[in-house]
């Protein structure tokens, strides 16, 4: 039902990330993520991994109660900031919600249905503080795109997006001409390719 190419990168220097994606399959659904470590180094990508796991192992539950769950398991970290997506198959819908600074895109295949928008970011970090969460659900139609990108990536991003180019292309093309290199990056592009009947 996806399509999905990701692309990271460590700040220089360092030999890990703490940015990290999951992409998780539950019953009727896929859920989304990037988690973006505090910092850089092992601490960050120590509670990536913490938040990454947390969501794998309960893909399943509703967006507000993961949030929670992830912010009661980095409680011992340093935190992370996250945005999150879940897909849900039978409705063909997504709902999203951002705590902190890693963007997400949704990009239409065909924008006289529906407008291209950006998740709503809010304020906090999971482990710390989290704000009273937005949730949003949006329509999802075949061909559309989600774009995420954590805070290594220079913002216009979407402007390098050719809708015939595969999710890695896409992703490939964003590091290279975005990059900051002042952080560690990860861009994740998701595309929706609709439900199948055979």
């Amino acid at each position: 039902m996806i399509e999905w190419g990701v692309a990271a990168r460590a700040l220089p220097g360092q030999r890990v990330s703490g940015d990290l994606h999951l992409i998780k399959p539950f019953t009727n659904g896929i859920l989304i993520a990037v988690a973006d470590g505090l910092g850089h180094g092992d601490e960050a990508t120590a509670a990536a991994k913490v938040a990454i796991n947390t969501l794998a192992n309960h893909a399943h539950e509703p967006i507000p109660s993961l949030v929670h769950r992830c912010n009661e398991s980095l409680a011992s970290t340093r935190g992370v900031v996250m945005t999150l997506a879940a897909l849900q198959l039978i409705d063909e819908s997504i709902t999203w919600v951002g705590i902190g600074n890693v963007e997400c895109s949704l990009i239409r295949a065909e924008t006289t249905k529906h407008p291209s928008e950006n998740v709503l970011l809010r304020g906090g970090v999971l482990g710390y503080q989290t704000p009273t969460l937005q949730t949003r659900v949006v329509p999802i139609v075949r061909g559309d795109l989600l774009i995420f990108a954590t805070d290594g990536i220079r913002t216009g991003f979407t402007d390098v997006v050719t809708h015939g180019d595969s999710p890695q292309q896409i992703a490939d093309r964003i590091m290279e001409r975005h990059f900051k290199g002042t952080d560690d990056a990860l861009v994740l592009v998701v595309r929706y390719l609709g439900l199948r009947h055979d």
